[in-house]
């Protein structure tokens, strides 16, 4: 899955979107996603994050730019200066971003991504059956309505 950096620019298939702050795209009717969704909006002081909803045009057009399935999301995407990061790297960047003292868990990149990719893998197939399923995709308070693009 390694392209260069702001790939997606090129791509006609993925409409132009603002991509200067580190933008999250997560399954919008998934709990476990929306709560990490929640979570960063509780956590990011600096407020330098956007959001995509993965059922949206745009969050579907970067499933589809990054050969990602785009019909079960079985990974969240972290699109950072230009270049994307899934599974597990994905995962711990949002943290790391996040600030302390949610960075440390930067620590984990200490165990190689083959023994932390099977593990987010599980989680990822299982998400909707242990956390649950919303009816709708996942709708932000005004207050952080201008974070989501569409």
């Amino acid at each position: 899955m390694r392209r260069e950096p702001y790939s997606y620019r090129a791509d006609p298939d993925v409409p132009p979107f603002p991509d200067d702050r580190p933008i999250f795209v997560f399954d919008g009717v998934c709990m476990l996603c929306s709560g990490a969704t929640r979570f960063v909006l509780r956590h990011d002081r600096k407020r330098q994050f956007r959001f995509v909803v993965a059922q949206s045009p745009l969050g579907a057009a970067l499933y589809r730019h990054y050969g990602l399935t785009h019909e079960d999301y079985e990974s969240n995407i972290i699109l950072e200066n230009g270049r994307a990061r899934v599974k597990s790297d994905g995962s711990i960047r949002l943290f790391e971003l996040v600030g302390l003292p949610w960075a440390l868990a930067g620590a984990l990149r200490l165990m190689p991504a083959f023994l932390l990719d099977p593990i987010y893998e599980v989680i990822a197939r299982n998400r909707l059956r242990w956390f649950g399923k919303r009816e709708v995709c996942y709708i932000p308070d005004a207050a952080d309505r201008e974070r989501f693009l569409a």
